[in-house]
């Protein structure tokens, strides 16, 4: 059977409980967009920030291509508690993806976490950010492609980079093969 996908990544989003919307336990779901041309197939792992889930979600790190950072705009803990779950990741991924959302940006009475401070911020830890509603599904394609693209970024720059390193050890290796005649 023929993939209908180029790429397949997973994805995680991370957060303090009430964020976004939640879920009970880890939530799954598939998403494929395209990009440049390429069919690439997400798998989005959804830890909802629930604390008693703490635990299994170290196991949920591995295998993991970019993390979705979420803190909710009407909540300064939350984006406060935004270093924690960075360190977290820091913690147990290697070399990922990440980027930083500010959901729940579709009531401006109730935003306590101004932009600029998320920004200058976000700029601080190297990543990029987005102001997003769920609920009105503002800013949040443009989101999920954002991350698509740094993924996709990241994995072609790896293996142009392993690519490299073989070809460069198959020199390595021809140098090394030439024998020197040697008298009797």
């Amino acid at each position: 059977m023929a993939r209908d996908y180029d790429h397949l990544f997973k994805l995680l989003i991370i957060g303090d409980s009430g964020s976004y919307i939640t879920t009970i336990g880890v939530d799954f779901k598939i998403r494929t967009v395209e990009i440049n041309g390429e069919k690439v197939k997400l798998q989005i792992w959804d830890t909802a920030g629930q604390e008693r889930f703490r635990t299994i979600t170290s196991t949920y790190y591995r295998g993991t291509h970019g993390v979705i950072v979420v803190y909710d705009v009407s909540s300064a803990e939350s984006f406060v508690n935004v270093k924690r779950w960075l360190h977290e990741i820091n913690q147990n991924c290697d070399d990922v993806c990440r980027i930083l959302v500010g959901n729940k940006n579709d009531d401006p009475n109730s935003k306590v976490v101004e932009t600029n401070d998320a920004q200058k911020f976000a700029e601080q830890m190297g990543i990029s950010l987005f102001e997003t509603s769920a609920k009105e599904n503002i800013n949040v394609e443009e989101m999920f492609n954002c991350i698509t693209e740094l993924v996709l970024r990241a994995k072609k720059e790896s293996v142009a980079k392993q690519q490299q390193q073989q070809q460069n050890d198959v020199i390595k290796l021809n140098k090394n093969s030439k024998r020197k005649k040697k008298c009797c």
